[in-house]
């Protein structure tokens, strides 16, 4: 008999970050559906709260911290605030979320918008996943990080270079970061989004501009959130286990359109 694997996160506790909106708020949702506690952490607890009060009213269990992830203290100070809230007990699993774009052409990138990028997408989610790790590795618990990057992490477009940097350092990065870490059975994964539909971008894709951009789609259309949930599930659940290292790009095929 062939033993079907289970996608589900039951008696797990994964922290989100950037989870007051965007993705995030959705991977959120996503992972309270199957079965998870969630923690979510973004810099505002407003919006968070929010989400907080409604996924309780739907039976799941969350919790809300304050995070700046480009500080170390401030990304300290949120695991120790989780873990009072959930009772002294570790999180396990983690998504990589928090991240920002910039939008200016590359003659044009000042110094401060570089590091705002920079220290949001990359570093942030150094500080993150060093943070939870080492507390899995004091505890001798199990883990899996999902460190979410994009389709201009492996090719590039115009105006947003330091992002294109950022990404691209991330893939790499959680490479090496699995070859460390297996030792302790802490996996490290990447979620490579192509074009997402969400509230943030709807507007763009019924542009001439946007209408352009689509049809470099093999598929020719947007990907919808839930297209991200089964990959997302696979890397962070027990049907992953033997997945370390690895970059699941979810683009209806963009990465491998003809130049």
């Amino acid at each position: 008999m062939v033993n079907l694997p289970s996608l589900g996160l039951y008696g797990k506790i994964v922290m989100v970050t950037g989870a007051s909106s965007g993705l995030g708020l959705y991977f959120a949702q996503l992972l309270a559906a199957a079965g998870a506690e969630v923690v979510l952490a973004a810099r505002s607890l407003d919006k968070l709260q929010a989400t907080v009060n409604e996924l309780h009213s739907a039976g799941h269990r969350a919790y809300a911290v304050a995070m700046d992830v480009s500080n170390k203290a401030s990304v300290q100070h949120a695991f120790v605030e989780a873990e009072q809230l959930l009772g002294g007990r570790s999180i396990q699993l983690l998504v990589n979320n928090a991240g920002w774009c910039g939008r200016s052409f590359f003659l044009h990138v000042e110094e401060e918008e570089w590091d705002t990028v920079i220290d949001t997408s990359l570093k942030g989610s150094y500080l993150v996943a060093q943070e939870m790790s080492r507390r899995l590795v004091a505890a001798k618990q199990a883990g899996s990080i999902v460190n979410i990057a994009s389709i201009l992490g492996q090719r590039v477009t115009s105006a947003v270079s330091p992002y294109c940097a950022a990404k691209a350092g991330l893939i790499h990065f959680s490479q090496a970061m699995a070859l460390e870490l297996a030792r302790y059975q802490i996996r490290v994964n990447v979620l490579a989004p192509g074009y997402i539909e969400t509230d943030m971008n709807r507007d763009f894709w019924l542009t001439d501009a946007g209408q352009q951009m689509l049809k470099r789609i093999p598929q020719r259309r947007l990907g919808q959130t839930d297209d991200l949930a089964a990959p997302l599930l696979l890397l962070l659940s027990d049907a992953g286990r033997y997945l370390t290292g690895s970059t699941i790009t979810v683009d209806g095929g963009h990465i491998c359109n003809s130049i």
